[in-house]
C-alpha cells in the first residue's frame, strides 16, 4: 500500500466528480513522469478511470443529471473506434517496436490540446457556443455526434486522455444543457468508453493492477464527494488550475 498513490487518486477523483474533465490529464503524464512506462500507465489509468468513473455515474444516475440518448449517439461512435485505436497500437508495436514513444509523444499534444480547450470553455464559453446546432433536435444531430465519437474515441484509445475534457467540449457546442447534467452525461459516457479501451490494454498486458488498487483506494471516495459537490460549488478557478498543470505536463511530455 502507498499513501502517496491513494492520496493522488484521492484528488484526481475529487476533480472527475467536480468537473468531469481532468482525470487521465493529469494522473496519466504523473505516472509517466514518476518512471511508469508509457503503456503501462495508459492501460492502468483506463481500467482505474472505469471504476472511478462507474461511481461518479451511480451519483449522477440518482441525481438524474445523465441525457441517455446523447450517451447512446457517443457511444456508438466511440467503443469500436477506441477499440480499433488499441489493436492497431498493438498491432503497430508488432512491427516498429515502438509503442511507449508514439503513447508518450500523443499523450504531450493531446495534453496540450485538452489544456487550450479546457481554457477555452473556462472563459469563452458563452462566445463560442454554436446556437444554430444547439436548437436542433437529437435526431437530427445523430450522426455528427456519433462522427465525433468515433473520432475522439480514437484518441482515448491511444492515450487514456480526453474521454472526459474533449466529449465535454463537443456537448457543450452541440446541446443545450445544464451544468451538471453536462457533466453527468460526460462522466456516464466516459465509463463506457474507458471500460472498452480499459479491456483492451488489460488484454495486452498493459495494467498494473497493484497500481490501480492503491488509486482506486483514494479515488473511489473522491469522486464521490466530487460528483455529490458537483452542482454548489463554482468549477472556473478549479478548471484554471487544472488546466495549466495539463498543459505543463503536455510540454515536459513532448520535450
Amino acid at each position: 500500500m502507498s499513501i502517496g498513490m491513494i492520496l493522488m487518486g484521492f484528488f484526481v477523483g475529487l476533480l472527475v466528480g467536480l468537473t468531469g474533465v481532468g482525470g487521465a490529464a493529469l494522473l496519466t503524464p504523473v505516472l509517466i513522469l514518476l518512471g511508469i512506462s508509457p503503456s503501462i500507465a495508459v492501460g492502468t489509468d483506463l481500467v482505474y478511470n472505469s471504476i472511478t468513473k462507474f461511481f461518479g455515474s451511480v451519483q449522477h444516475w440518482r441525481q438524474k443529471t445523465i441525457n441517455l440518448e446523447v450517451v447512446k449517439y457517443l457511444a456508438i461512435g466511440s467503443i469500436p473506434s477506441a477499440i480499433c485505436a488499441v489493436g492497431l497500437l498493438h498491432l503497430f508495436d508488432s512491427f516498429f517496436h515502438n509503442q511507449e514513444q508514439v503513447i508518450k509523444h500523443a499523450l504531450g499534444y493531446v495534453l496540450v490540446l485538452v489544456a487550450l480547450i479546457t481554457l477555452i470553455k473556462t472563459f469563452l464559453k458563452d462566445k463560442y457556443e454554436w446556437k444554430h446546432l444547439q436548437i436542433k433536435s437529437h435526431q437530427e444531430k445523430r450522426t455528427i455526434t456519433i462522427v465525433i465519437g468515433a473520432i475522439l474515441g480514437f484518441i482515448v484509445g491511444i492515450t487514456s486522455i480526453g474521454s472526459g475534457s474533449l466529449f465535454a467540449l463537443a456537448m457543450l457546442f452541440l446541446y443545450k444543457m445544464r451544468p451538471s447534467e453536462l457533466v453527468g452525461t460526460d462522466i456516464a459516457h466516459a465509463f463506457l468508453l474507458v471500460t472498452a479501451a480499459g479491456v483492451m490494454h488489460a488484454g495486452i498486458g498493459n495494467v498494473d493492477y497493484l497500481l490501480m488498487t492503491n488509486l482506486l483506494l483514494g479515488s473511489i471516495p473522491g469522486v464521490i464527494i466530487g460528483s455529490t459537490l458537483s452542482s454548489k460549488l463554482p468549477a472556473k478557478p478549479l478548471r484554471t488550475i487544472m488546466a495549466l498543470m495539463i498543459l505543463i505536463s503536455g510540454f515536459k511530455l513532448i520535450i
